[in-house]
Order: structure tokens, then sequence, then C-alpha cells
């Protein structure tokens, strides 16, 4: 049965090593699953046995992507605190900022495809989203918790997870208006538009103004944001 297993997991993984070299040589839309499945020296059948779809294949390899960031990874082995939860927050705002302010082709693809899958069957958003809640969701509610505890935060709702949620949905579609050429709007204070979104989605999931200044200040202190191009560059 051990035997069995490991082999069920072998083949996963070369599974999935074809087609990361699908998607890097042929992108989203240009890689089938046949090709996959040859790349990988089985049958179509077999490939969907591990995984049901491309969207599946795809979101596997992102989930993956993110577990192996470094950064990501030191973050969440962070104990549970306000800290915690502002440093979340503030990677998070950034994260999406940086891919819109670029250059990154790779994350803004795949940035696009989340957005155009929430308007199409919406079966690799809904892979996506879950992938996310498995690797961030229980910190971000543990930390949300640890802040209320704290007297640092004052409780929204009784569905904390909904919270990241609207925290996640706020900075992507402030990232998606800086897309085009030409921005499809620009902020009053644009410079400082990573600290604005902070200090926004903090309140807005139930941290105190003295937590905010306490904890958003000494983070974007320690950590200030690389500069960005402007539209003029």
């Amino acid at each position: 049965m051990s035997t069995l297993r490991m082999t069920s997991d072998l083949r996963r993984q070369l599974i999935l090593g074809a087609a990361k070299r699908c998607f890097a040589r042929h992108g989203y839309a240009g890689t089938t699953t046949k090709s996959v499945a040859a790349a990988a020296a089985i049958s179509e059948g077999l490939l969907f046995k591990h995984f049901p779809s491309k969207a599946s294949l795809y979101a596997e390899i992102l989930a993956e992507e993110c577990e192996a960031d470094r950064e990501l990874e030191f973050l969440l082995g962070q104990e549970p605190s306000t800290a915690t939860l502002v440093k979340l927050v503030v990677g998070m705002v950034r994260h999406f900022l940086q891919i819109a302010d670029g250059p990154n082709e790779q994350e803004e693809q795949r940035l696009r495809l989340m957005v155009t899958s929430q308007l199409d069957d919406g079966e690799f958003a809904r892979l996506l989203f879950l992938k996310i809640t498995e690797l961030i969701g229980e910190k971000f509610i543990a930390s949300l918790e640890r802040a209320m505890a704290a007297d640092d935060a004052v409780r929204i709702t009784d569905a904390p997870l909904d919270l990241f949620w609207f925290a996640h949905h706020t900075v992507v579609m402030a990232a998606l208006a800086r897309f085009p050429a030409t921005r499809c709007l620009t902020y009053g204070n644009d410079a400082k538009l990573d600290r604005q979104l902070c200090h926004f989605i903090l309140r807005g999931i139930g941290l105190t103004d003295a937590a905010i200044a306490t904890h958003l200040d000494r983070e974007l202190s320690q950590h200030p944001a690389q500069p960005v191009p402007t539209e003029s560059a």
C-alpha cells in the first residue's frame, strides 16, 4: 500500500513537472492537457486521474510556487499577532501593486487569468481561491483573533475569513486600475498608495487607530517600498 501511494505521489510530481515546462513554453492558453500528458509520457486519461482539468494543474503549480516563496514561508511561520496581521496585509498590498507596476509579465498574466476566469466559468478562480485559503486563511484568522484579544482590534463579523477576501478584492481592483498603459484611474496621492490601501484595509478589518499607527508605521519604515515607474518613465 505504501509503495502504491509513493508511486501515485511520484506520478503526480512528474505530471506537475511536465505541466510547468509546457506552461513556461506555451503559456496557459497554448497548453492543453493532451500536450502535458505527452510531455509526461502518459495517457491523457491517466493525467485526469490526478488532475481533472488544465485549471486544476495550473492552480496546483501556483500553490507550490507560493509555498516555496521564502518571504511568505517566513511570514507564515511567525506567531499569530497584531504585527503578523499587519505584515500579511502589507505583503498582499505590495504584491499586487508590484504586479501592476511591473514589469513582471508572468505574474501579470496570472492575475489576468484569475479575472477572466471569474468572467467565464470561474473554475480557475475557485481553485486558486481555495489554495490561497488553505495557505493563508488560518494565519490571518488566528492573527486577527490575537489582535482582538490584545484590544488592538474590534470584532467586525463572525466570519473573519470574509475580511481577508474583502481585503484581497480591494487591492486587486486597485491594481487592475493601473494595468492599461494609460491608467484607468490615478489616485490623488499615488506615491503613497501602498500606505493608503494598507490603512484602509486594516481599519476595515477592525484594527484600532492606535494599533495601526504603531504597527503599520513600524512595518513600512523597516521595509520601505521599492520605487515604481511612473507613466512618464
